[in-house]
Formats: C-alpha cells, sequence, structure tokens
C-alpha cells in the first residue's frame, strides 16, 4: 500500500513524542534525525528533506510549543502540518471550462497507465454529472486505440477514433466537432507516449496543444518509479507545461516518495491519485488527508465519500422501511454486505480509520465476504427469514452447498444473531445512521484530537 514503510516510520517516531510533557532539544534532535531517514528511505528528494527538516525545527523551537501544555503534540502537528504543505497544501480542482467542452489532455510516458487513467477520469467525472467523451490520440503503439475502446465499453463511455489518420491534431479537432454535436461536455485525449523522452514525443505534444489549446494538461506518472517521477514530471512541465499530475499505481508504492516530492520540485499540483486496478479506482488528491494517512490519524472523510458514492440511497431507505415492519433477516444482511463491497477491500477501509492501522494484530480477510455470501445463498428462503429454524441437518446442507463446514456455519449464525440484537435497539431510531452520518462533518472532524 502507498506511504506503507514511511506511514510505519512516522507513526513511531510521533508516538514516542506526542505524549511527552517536556521536550528537550536533544528529544527534537532525535526525532528530527529519525524523520530525515524516514523521508530519505522512501525517496523523497534530498533537497526537499532538507528544508522539510529545517521548517520543523524552526517552527518545534517556537516558544508557543515550548511553553504549550502538550509540547509532543504540538510538534505532531507541525510535523503534519508541513506535510500537507509538502504534499501541495489544498486540493487543486479540475478547471472545468464555463463553456463547454472542457478538453483535457493526458501526456506521459508508455506505461505510466495513461489509458486507464483516461478511462477512470472520464468515469469519475461522469458520477460528477458530465458526460465525457474519449478521445484516441495514440496513433502508433499497437492496439491503443483498441484498448481505450474496450475501456470506454466497460463504462458505457463513447471513444471517438479514426484509424486511417496519424494527424493528431486533425483527429482531436474532429473529435471536438463531435462532442459539440452529441453535447459532451468533457473531452480527454489519450496522446501517444515514448518508453522515454525525446524530441518527436515533445514536438507532438506541442503541436496538439497549439493546435488544440486544452484547458488541462494532465500528467500522468507511475508513482512505483520514485524520483523517476519526479524527474520526468520536471522535464514534461519544462518543455510542454502541465497543469497538475495523476499519480499512478499509488497501491503498490510502499515508499511514496514520488507524491512527496513532486509538487515541490515542478510547483504543479498532484490533482489525482489512482489507488487501485479498477477502473473505479482513482480519486481526487486532498493533501491534508493524505498527511492524516501517513501518520495514521486516518481519514474519515473518505470514508464517508466512498458512502455516500457507494450507498444507493433509495435502496437504503426502502430497507429502512423494511426494518420498522419486521425483522432484520439474513436478505437485508446480504444486500448491506453487497453495499459496503462496492466501496472497496475491508481492509483498505480500515486503514482510514483513526487509529485502526495501529492494531497490527488484526487481520482482514476479504475472502470473508465470499463465504458469507456463499452461506446465505446456499439457504431457503424460509431459512434466511428465520435462523432459529436452521437444525443440524439444515446446517450440514448449507455448509456442503456453500464450501464451508458446519463449525464455520455455526460462528456465522452466532454472529448474526447478535447483529439482529443491535439492529432491534436501532429500530426506534428512525433515520439513526443517515443522522450520524450527516452529522458528521468537516470541521467536527478538524477539532478530533489523535
Amino acid at each position: 500500500m502507498a506511504f506503507e514503510g514511511l506511514s510505519s516510520r512516522l507513526q513511531e517516531i510521533t508516538r514516542k513524542i506526542r505524549g511527552k510533557a517536556r521536550i528537550t532539544d536533544s528529544d527534537l534532535k532525535e526525532m528530527l534525525r529519525e524523520v530525515k531517514l524516514a523521508l530519505l528511505e522512501a525517496d523523497v528528494n534530498y533537497k526537499i528533506v532538507k528544508e522539510f527538516i529545517e521548517s520543523i525545527r524552526e517552527k518545534a523551537l517556537g516558544q508557543d510549543v515550548l511553553k504549550s501544555l502538550t509540547p509532543g503534540q504540538q510538534v505532531v502537528k507541525i510535523v503534519k502540518d508541513e506535510l500537507v504543505e509538502l504534499l501541495g497544501g489544498t486540493e487543486s480542482k479540475v478547471n472545468f471550462s464555463p463553456n463547454p467542452p472542457t478538453i483535457i489532455m493526458l501526456v506521459g510516458l508508455q506505461g505510466s497507465g495513461k489509458t486507464t487513467t483516461a478511462g477512470k477520469l472520464a468515469n469519475l467525472f461522469r458520477k460528477q454529472g458530465k458526460k465525457p467523451l474519449l478521445v484516441a490520440c495514440d496513433v502508433y503503439r499497437p492496439a491503443a486505440i483498441k484498448q481505450l475502446q474496450v475501456v470506454g465499453k466497460q463504462l458505457n463511455i463513447p471513444v471517438y477514433s479514426n484509424e486511417t489518420s496519424k494527424d493528431v491534431v486533425h483527429i482531436a479537432r474532429q473529435a471536438m466537432s463531435v462532442a459539440m454535436s452529441k453535447l459532451n461536455d468533457v473531452v480527454i485525449l489519450d496522446t501517444a507516449g515514448r518508453l522515454h523522452i525525446d524530441e518527436a514525443l515533445m514536438d507532438e505534444l506541442k503541436r496538439l496543444k497549439t493546435g488544440i489549446k486544452p484547458h488541462e494538461i494532465l500528467l500522468v506518472v507511475d508513482s512505483m518509479t520514485g524520483q523517476d517521477a519526479v524527474n520526468v514530471a520536471q522535464k514534461f512541465n519544462d518543455t510542454v507545461g502541465i497543469d497538475g499530475v495523476v499519480l499512478t499505481k499509488l497501491d503498490g508504492d510502499t515508499r511514496g516518495g514520488a507524491a512527496l516530492s513532486v509538487k515541490k520540485v515542478t510547483g504543479k499540483p498532484i490533482k489525482f491519485a489512482a489507488t487501485g486496478e479498477k477502473l473505479s479506482d482513482i480519486e481526487v488528491f486532498h493533501p491534508d488527508r493524505m498527511a492524516q494517512r501517513i501518520l495514521g490519524m486516518g481519514d474519515i472523510l473518505s470514508v464517508i465519500e466512498k458512502a455516500e458514492e457507494s450507498f444507493d440511497q433509495e435502496q437504503a431507505e426502502k430497507l429502512e422501511k423494511q426494518l420498522r415492519k419486521r425483522e432484520f433477516d439474513l436478505d437485508d444482511y446480504l444486500t448491506q454486505i453487497r453495499q459496503i463491497k462496492k466501496m472497496g477491500s475491508f481492509s483498505s477501509l480500515l486503514k482510514l480509520i483513526p487509529g485502526m492501522n495501529q492494531l497490527k494484530d488484526v487481520k482482514i480477510d476479504d475472502k470473508e465476504f465470499v463465504r458469507i455470501e456463499a452461506i446465505i445463498c446456499s439457504m431457503t428462503k424460509e431459512e434466511k427469514r428465520d435462523v432459529r429454524i436452521l437444525n443440524g441437518s439444515r446446517r450440514q446442507r448449507i455448509a456442503k452447498g456453500s464450501g464451508t463446514s458446519v463449525q464455520e456455519i455455526n460462528k456465522f449464525i452466532k454472529s448474526f444473531e447478535m447483529t439482529q440484537k443491535m439492529m432491534k435497539q436501532m429500530k426506534n431510531n428512525k433515520g439513526g445512521m443517515r443522522k450520524l452520518m450527516k452529522g458528521i462533518d468537516e470541521n467536527s472532524l478538524k477539532d478530533l484530537k489523535f
């Protein structure tokens, strides 16, 4: 997972100093030395590390910190604030044109994930109410056009291509005409890449930029290449000019040096982060939330956003009405499990909850959801409605049908009965869960002490 090595190191360092009632010069010196090593091991640019450490030192030695009742917590807050600043300070949004369509041009080296990212962004924008059009401007790589068409088909998003032309400016202009006639308000250009930066690549991108005048040029970089990703970002920015960065494969980079260096080196913000292989695995990059994740403070806002995005409001209200009329049964339980699965893996969600990633002994097996589904789907309608009728022979039949054991059936039924009791207690609290979710706002979260 992203930042895993850096995160565990920084959490250990901040845990040591957080509880200190008094901080000496030697305490601070030792902490900064450990932070410095952690950042360097995470492949963060040396010059950036040096500036980062110096900034923390200056602020931590201030009188306000030394006289504070909780100097340890103050120092941790300084580290967090500096980390947020290093990651970009504030969220940087896409500048959608007031006169559609908005043209977004994706650039980057071959293998960075441009084509998949084009699909992910189109999917994300559609969820925001946009009507995107994907455009195949990579006329060199074998099967590049086909790959984009496959992605578009999976998402049910239109793809424009012209396999008879090698003139990318001409293709892009044709796509613009199609977008205006079909009322597509976002056009995403998937451009060609190379294995390395060369003059031919840059010339083509500059011609496309001049000919089309895109509203946003986003550089797609593979975060797993570490400092190479930062060097690529700098070269593209100097030669073509970029408006922002999309970091791909962030789920596979345990160090995270690229994310921590790219804004400082290029001056351009990270706008999106791709965190998995699914076409829904992309998110807006929030520097403050990412800093909280790195320091083990969690990211509740992202959990809420994932829930709001994944949960069907109509289905939730329907379920609530059903619960008022009868008991919570296994069909209801299965519906909730499938809603949660839409949010992503349970283990990744737990890491967004404050303090949970510090519980090293907790092992979450996402395959458990599959087993539970198999168990419930192996039951009759009557058994799903009332688990009390599950005698020994019924349990043996369900175990055989679901590929599990009777012991696993017993364990699941026991945990479900506990869930039923909890749901009974919530039954009289109308809209309880939705009210709870609405009551958690960004301001109240900022007041939480970790």
